[in-house]
């Protein structure tokens, strides 16, 4: 069985990929490959395998290039780079964000493509009717699968071509038209297609967005999850926020994190965004959605 992990970054952001290679060397004998979408000339890691976007064989690069630049390129881009691998001998294929970090071996998860041809995991956002209902209309507006992690075998290249079209059309935010980016065309994938698995294993995808609803434990120090073994933490902006903090049962998790991203960036220091464009425009959307909850009911 010919495996590859893959991931997608920029130059400035290259030192999370290293240190998501570092997390799997750990575990497991699988190749990293990563894609480089604005730079030629980069700092490299031995173990890690690199392509640029010239390398990429796809009719679709031309299109994308003309209409994306920056996130919006690398993140219509992931359905192209599986495809990519697949089609130059890999059999499995997962892709993961450079700023994930595996806790034990991946290995399950490319054993579960011997039977399903597609892996999605979900959010696991609170869906509590009667409280905090925003977390629950969270899983219509942003997804219910989080598009940090996805896995497939050769039978899913309909699947991936697909996606990289659901891209061309549109990557963007915008909820009133149904649209977050490239992760809300994923609700469609197990409706749209056959041998597409759901992973409910909590330990995979683990992050600040399902930690409160989840039962962590430690034991002989692993952590488990709603009883599920670590696999990965997902570490974007609200793990970082949530799990820095010496109370929280996952912060010898970031600390390790911490050291890996300091082997290969020596400066970095996580430090929580008061305010920027994403954050200021939810909140925003927040207190509209507050407003219509209080005074437009009838």
């Amino acid at each position: 069985m010919k495996t590859a992990i893959c991931t997608i970054s920029t130059k400035s952001h290259l030192f999370k990929s290293h240190a998501l290679f570092e997390s799997i060397k750990k575990y497991s004998s699988t190749s990293l490959y990563c894609l480089v979408t604005d730079s030629n000339n980069f700092e490299t890691v031995e173990g890690v395998n690199y392509h640029e976007i010239n390398d990429l064989k796809n009719n679709n690069i031309q299109q994308l290039t003309n209409k994306y630049t920056g996130d919006k390129l690398r993140w219509s881009l992931k359905s192209v780079y599986v495809k990519f691998l697949l089609e130059s001998g890999y059999e499995r294929v997962i892709y993961v964000d450079n700023d994930i970090f595996f806790y034990s071996s991946p290995d399950a998860l490319f054993e579960k493509l011997e039977n399903s041809d597609f892996l999605l995991t979900p959010h696991f956002y609170k869906a509590d009717p009667t409280k905090e209902q925003n977390w629950l209309e969270a899983n219509f507006r942003v997804g219910l699968y989080n598009a940090g992690f996805f896995g497939a075998n050769r039978n899913a290249i309909t699947i991936l071509d697909w996606w990289t079209d659901c891209c061309l059309y549109e990557v963007k935010k915008a909820y009133w038209r149904g649209l977050f980016d490239d992760q809300k065309y994923l609700d469609l994938i197990p409706i749209q297609f056959n041998n597409v698995e759901v992973i409910k294993n909590r330990g995979c995808n683990f992050a600040g967005w399902n930690s409160d609803n989840a039962k962590i434990e430690k034991i002989d120090n692993q952590l488990f999850i709603n009883g599920d073994k670590l696999v990965f933490i997902h570490f974007a902006a609200l793990s970082m926020e949530r799990f820095s903090t010496n109370q929280s049962i996952v912060y010898s998790s970031y600390m390790q994190y911490l050291e890996s991203l300091r082997k290969y960036n020596s400066s970095f220091n996580y430090q929580k965004k008061i305010l920027n464009f994403t954050s200021f425009s939810n909140y925003c959307y927040f207190l509209k959605w507050k407003f219509a909850r209080l005074f437009c009911k009838k």
